[in-house]
């Protein structure tokens, strides 16, 4: 796609030094929801990303060059964005003192060296996209996050076409009808409107810590341990927030520690030795592609808009 020059040289930018090789897109990869998120991008540029902010929405591009990392931003979100640049894209977070105990881990850590754990502070944008997953389907999911995009985010500021996900505002006026010609089921789209509804409250968690976040949030009827790990993980930043009650994950680090699938109660005596990285763990074996075979037909898609 071609980026217009004139709007490309409007924004703004910055250059950290890296006393590391970052995987930048295995880093900010977490942050996409799909091939054909609206609210990212990949090309010739660096990695695009359009957010809200408390001063506005903002665009970036991300690429590292040589030792560096360069971030141009456009947007009223801009000055936010650049104050936070380091940690957004994971360069907070230190995983020296993770000393991994299984030789897989050892050699995964290895592997992926380059891999962070990048903090983003939006605690809403982390949760819709995490509430729209639960209890169905990838494909399902990651469809709804489109088109909720699509129909109702706001276009980015910036040379890229692209979408900011909606405001707390904007869902809240959303009605039945547009969730469900989005796709999205009255149990699910009960809990974004709930989750909007306290978005002020939401959003002030960020500045606490991420284990008494992740349990603050789950006061919110139809928001569990697995949402909350999901958006520790994002907003916060934490390596130390696997997703329990996830439908495969369990099974993934079964495998890849023991050789065969586990439940969650035993994926937590696995993981407990790793504390506090026990979400760095599950993301090495989620990136390693690690997983238990898959057995039985899969779950027929169904198409609300259709009902």
């Amino acid at each position: 796609m071609s980026i217009d020059d004139e709007m490309w040289d409007s924004g703004r930018s910055a250059r950290v030094p890296l006393s590391f090789r970052l995987d930048l897109p295995r880093t900010l990869g977490n942050f996409r929801y799909g091939a054909y998120d609206p609210a990212y991008a990949v090309d010739e540029q660096g990695i695009w990303r359009a957010m809200g902010t408390p001063s506005g929405d903002v665009t970036l591009c991300s690429a590292v060059a040589g030792s560096e990392l360069v971030v141009r931003v456009w947007g009223p979100g801009a000055s936010w964005a650049l104050e936070r640049v380091e940690a957004l894209h994971g360069l907070r977070d230190d995983p020296t003192e993770f000393q991994p105990r299984d030789q897989i881990i050892v050699e995964l850590h290895r592997r992926f060296a380059g891999v962070r754990f990048a903090r983003t502070d939006a605690v809403l944008e982390s949760l819709v996209p995490a509430i729209l997953s639960q209890k169905i389907t990838g494909q399902e999911a990651l469809a709804s996050w489109r088109q909720l995009l699509l129909r109702f985010g706001s276009p980015a500021p910036g040379p890229r076409r692209m979408r900011v996900p909606p405001s707390a505002a904007v869902l809240r006026s959303l009605s039945d009808a547009d969730w469900h010609r989005i796709g999205v089921d009255r149990a699910h789209r009960a809990t974004v409107r709930l989750a909007a509804a306290r978005a002020q409250s939401l959003e002030a968690l960020s500045a606490r810590d991420a284990c008494d976040a992740a349990a603050a949030m789950q006061s919110i009827r139809g928001i569990g341990v697995w949402t909350a790990a999901e958006v520790a993980e994002r907003a916060w930043g934490s390596a130390d927030h696997p997703s329990f009650g996830d439908y495969h994950i369990a099974s993934s680090v079964g495998v890849a520690l023991t050789g065969a699938p586990v439940d969650d109660a035993r994926m937590a005596e696995l993981l407990e030795p790793y504390r506090p990285h026990r979400g760095r763990v599950v993301r090495l074996i989620e990136l390693a592609g690690i997983a238990a075979a898959r057995r039985g037909p899969r779950r027929t898609i169904p198409n609300f808009r259709d009902i």
